[in-house]
């Protein structure tokens, strides 16, 4: 079999990355919708905070649990029985009949979403190998960057459009003929996924009570702060006492791990030589991207005038580039792949600080559209290419802790991304100093990246390669070719 995937597989990277765009998309589509819920449902000044935090916070406290509960009954079952739930609270969101009830219905989503979202991942990197591997993984990086905007503009179109009527409704009823369609199919494709051979013991319930604390305290006051009237040192105080409340957490796994238990999250992750600088560059870049997209789309809204939707759709020239890099990377030699992380980063900083002049007396299409189309690609060469490495370089048993690793980097540094750019752009409108913080953290992200790499090659020179690499010319002259699972 060749190294494109069969039918079967591209069936199951459909359902994957469709309910993960479904739960990335949920937080923009909703920040759109929320003024227009807060004047339908008369709701207090908070309750646009609440419909956006109640999903976040949710999600933070329970993704890890969602990865564990993977690993110990099978990451299809779960990843269904998430989509299930997400789909039906979806339902809720866009019949609630009062501002508590929808509170509570985006909470319960964020739950599922929470189940959902790790196993995909996972799933990823346990069913695909060599090339297959790297571009599911480049549709996955796509999709878990580009998620946000996607949402911007599909929830801007929805709450335009106001079909039949239910304005706000529509952005959350959207998810309910996706997950019904999607259901169905997920569980035809998914029943060839193998469950896991034997079930760890009980769910480490001190952990989750940890991590929630420490997840609570690190993301609360980045997502409510500011809305709420918080003091400005409550962001670096939550940071300070959240980083404690992870500190302990990991201490209380590696002490279960020793004794034997069923730790909640597998420490020997970041125990492996490259995988903490790994994960920080790839965090450094999408904490960076959240801050770019939400000062961007603050500078043409609030500044020059645009709409929600207009605004969106200016963005899409960056998904555009990130898609055609994402297409591109696993094509390239594995040399030039490898650079890519070191590159991207800093290409996308000059593409920030180019876009903050652009923009301070309007946005002329063309050129913006062009910096916009050379962001989205560095920002693919930056993220995907990393993820793929670290991948590779792991074993498939720590498929589930990498993916919650993934998981709860992308968004923490998504939330604090937009907390201290964003607040920095706030409190000094029309300096470019949130675009000269954000270069240089971008220009932090390759020397992370380089010493990833660097300890990947040092720990196992293979395990920084592809499993199965690209045949040469002579072997696909006789047809051997790469298996692909």
């Amino acid at each position: 079999m060749t190294t494109t995937a069969t039918p079967g597989r591209r069936a199951l990277l459909v359902v994957l990355l469709t309910g993960q765009a479904m739960a990335s998309m949920d937080t923009s589509i909703a920040a759109v919708a929320a003024p227009t819920i807060r004047a339908d449902l008369a709701g207090p000044p908070a309750l646009a905070q609440l419909v956006l935090a109640g999903y976040t916070l949710a999600f933070a406290l329970l993704v890890v649990t969602g990865a564990r509960l993977g690993a110990r009954y099978g990451p299809a079952r779960v990843f269904l029985i998430g989509l299930t739930g997400f789909t039906v609270t979806s339902l809720a969101c866009g019949l609630a009949p009062g501002p508590v009830t929808l509170v509570v219905a985006r909470v319960a989503q964020g739950g599922t979403a929470a189940l959902m979202v790790p196993q995909v991942l996972a799933l990823i990197q346990a069913t695909y190998t060599g090339a297959a591997r790297g571009r599911a993984i480049g549709a996955y990086s796509m999709i878990l960057a580009l998620g946000v905007a996607a949402g911007q503009v599909a929830g801007g179109l929805l709450v335009t459009l106001d079909a039949g009527g239910l304005a706000w409704r529509t952005a959350f009823l959207v998810n309910v003929p996706v997950g019904a369609v999607l259901l169905p199919v997920g569980r035809r494709v998914l029943a060839t996924v193998p469950a896991p051979s034997a079930r760890p013991g009980t769910l480490d319930l001190p952990g989750v009570l940890l991590l929630a604390a420490a997840m609570l305290a690190l993301v609360a006051p980045a997502v409510l702060g500011r809305d709420l009237g918080w003091p400005g040192w409550s962001v670096p105080a939550g940071v300070g006492v959240g980083g404690v409340g992870l500190g302990l957490f990991l201490r209380h796994e590696d002490r279960l791990t020793r004794r034997g238990g069923a730790p909640l999250f597998d420490v020997a992750v970041l125990a492996r030589s490259g995988v903490p600088a790994g994960l920080l560059a790839g965090c450094l870049v999408m904490g960076c991207y959240a801050g770019f997209l939400f000062t961007l789309t603050l500078r043409l809204q609030d500044g020059l005038g645009f709409s929600a939707l207009a605004a969106g759709l200016a963005f899409l020239p960056y998904a555009g580039g990130f898609a055609l890099c994402g297409v591109a990377v696993p094509r390239l030699r594995q040399r030039l792949r490898d650079a890519l992380p070191l590159l991207g980063p800093p290409v996308l900083a000059v593409v920030v600080l180019a876009v903050a002049v652009l923009t301070r007396h309007g946005w002329p299409w063309l050129p913006g559209s062009l910096l916009l189309l050379v962001g989205g690609a560095a920002h693919a060469g930056g993220f995907s290419p990393l993820v793929d490495r670290l991948a590779t370089a792991l074993p498939a048993s720590t498929a589930t802790a990498f993916s919650a690793l993934i998981s709860t980097g992308t968004l923490l540094a998504a939330v604090l991304g937009v907390a201290v750019i964003g607040g920095l752009q706030l409190t000094l409108p029309g300096t470019p100093a949130a675009a000269v913080l954000t270069a240089g953290l971008l220009l932090a992200a390759p020397v992370a990246a380089g010493r990833c790499a660097r300890a990947l090659r040092s720990a196992d020179p293979l395990s920084a390669r592809p499993a199965a690499p690209t045949p040469s010319r002579a072997a696909r002259s006789t047809g051997v070719t790469e298996p692909d699972r």
